[in-house]
């Protein structure tokens, strides 16, 4: 009976010196500790902590029950464990870092617009409404002859050390420059696309591969190089697949399959062009396709 009163004490006291600032200290603990389990799930980080979890239980077992050989191996491990594990999960704190970075302001169309190098919004979006024609024209080319490519829309995230793996044109956009580089006897027609603030900036490029074991076995290089660096940037990337001329898009790790000519269009402009000032429309920044994207990949 006392426990319980003692206890019963004790939470009115937290009750009543509760503040609002704990209030903001619980919710940035508890975000935190959210987006880290979430950014170790489903990855090979994931097992990593499995296992850190297995030594910290073995260390606490060996205070206990007195094991000092033991507990002298772990305490050294442990104390070198941070710069290991900076190592270890180097991809996965690069990959928190970038997405701090692309919140906030920058997380919307128009803040990518400001970060970008035009001034001009407008000239801007006429740019990129020229490059989303030319790859639409492009790709549905390509898929009429079987063609493969892949092509890249960089945003937030320069994509300049993978541009270095390719050949950088800095070309105006167009259906035929874009065709004439998939054709399967050029030489470039291997890499990626990548265009920059509606200009094709470079060809050729190698693009990181997904380590998602989820994927589709179904799915080619093209197409896991395409989840690859849509999980590692903000890109986002067309895929027109070589053996069946299915048209795709990957965003933040997410494949979309069978699009259209329209269809196409459509989700590039969404996702890409920022509605414009003058005219009160919003479009919907939803992907139409996401459910059915993860059928597939299923």
């Amino acid at each position: 009976m006392d426990f319980l009163m003692n206890s019963w004490g004790m939470i009115i006291g937290l009750i009543k010196s509760f503040r609002p600032a704990d209030a903001l200290d619980v919710m940035v603990v508890s975000f935190v500790i959210y987006n880290g389990i979430k950014l170790v799930r489903e990855t090979r980080a994931e097992q990593l902590v499995k296992g850190i979890l297995i030594l910290l239980a073995a260390w606490v077992l060996s205070f206990y029950l007195n094991l000092h050989m033991v507990g002298a191996l772990l305490n050294y491990f442990f104390q070198f464990s941070v710069f290991a594990l900076l190592v270890v999960f180097q991809p996965e704190l690069r990959r928190a870092l970038e997405q701090i970075g692309r919140s906030g302001l920058s997380n919307s169309k128009k803040g990518w617009f400001f970060f970008s190098g035009v001034k001009d919004d407008t000239e801007l979006r006429q740019k990129q409404t020229r490059g989303i024609n030319a790859v639409v024209e492009a790709a549905v080319s390509l898929q009429k002859q079987k063609m493969g490519a892949l092509i890249v829309f960089e945003r937030q995230t320069k994509l300049g050390d993978i541009a270095d793996t390719g050949t950088v044109l800095n070309s105006d956009p167009s259906a035929q420059l874009i065709g004439n580089v998939f054709y399967n006897k050029a030489p470039l027609h291997d890499g990626a696309m990548i265009i920059r603030d509606g200009v094709v900036y470079a060809a050729g490029c190698i693009l990181p591969l997904t380590k998602s074991d989820k994927v589709s076995l179904e799915l080619g290089t093209r197409h896991r190089a395409a989840i690859g660096i849509s999980e590692n940037s903000d890109a986002l990337v067309v895929v027109v697949s070589e053996e069946t001329g299915q048209i795709s898009i990957a965003v933040n790790g997410v494949l979309t399959r069978n699009y259209t000519r329209e269809t196409l269009r459509s989700e590039l402009e969404n996702l890409l062009i920022p509605e414009s000032p003058e005219s009160g429309e919003k479009r919907s920044r939803k992907i139409p396709s996401i459910r059915r994207a993860k059928k597939d990949e299923e």
